[in-house]
C-alpha cells in the first residue's frame, strides 16, 4: 500500500514561512560574502531577501506544486525537484538574456557559450539550495495521512 501524505493550510503557512527565511538567509550570506558587516544592513537585508523569496515561492512555485498535489505526487522528491528545475529555469534564464530571446549587447555574441556555461554551474548551485529548502518546506507542511 502506498503512503499518502497530506497538509492543511496552517502546515502550508509554516512552511512557507520557514523557506522565506531560509531564502532570506541565503541572501544573507551573500551579503557577507560581498563584504557587508553592518548589522542593521544584514539584518535589512535578510528580511527583505525573505519578503521576496516568499512571494516567489508563492508566485511560481505556489501553483506548480499545487498541481503536483492534485496529482498525487506528493512526495519529498517531489518538492525537492519542483524547487530544483523552478530555481534552475529561473535563474539560467535570467543570466542568458531569456534563454536567448532577447536582444544582448554585440560584444556578448563572442562569449555566448561562456556566459551559458557560467550560467547553468551557477544555476545549478542555487538549485540544490532551493530543492533542500523545498524538502525542509515539505517536511514542515506534510503528514502522513492517517488510515481511517
Amino acid at each position: 500500500m502506498q503512503r499518502r501524505y497530506d497538509t492543511s493550510i496552517d502546515r502550508a503557512g509554516l512552511a512557507l514561512g520557514a523557506g522565506s527565511a531560509l531564502a532570506g538567509l541565503i541572501v544573507l550570506a551573500l551579503l557577507l560574502l560581498g563584504g557587508q558587516r553592518q548589522p542593521l544592513n544584514l539584518l535589512s537585508g535578510w528580511l527583505i531577501g525573505s519578503i521576496f523569496s516568499g512571494l516567489a515561492i508563492t508566485a511560481v512555485g505556489g501553483p506548480i506544486w499545487l498541481v503536483m498535489h492534485v496529482a498525487g505526487l506528493r512526495r519529498s522528491w517531489h518538492a525537492a525537484l519542483v524547487g530544483a528545475v523552478t530555481a534552475m529555469v529561473i535563474f539560467v534564464g535570467a543570466q542568458t538574456y531569456g534563454f536567448g530571446m532577447l536582444d544582448m549587447p554585440e560584444i556578448d555574441s563572442r562569449t555566448l557559450l561562456f556566459r551559458w556555461l557560467s550560467a547553468l554551474a551557477s544555476s545549478a548551485l542555487l538549485a540544490a539550495l532551493a530543492a533542500g529548502i523545498a524538502a525542509i518546506m515539505w517536511r514542515i507542511a506534510y503528514r502522513r495521512q492517517s488510515e481511517r
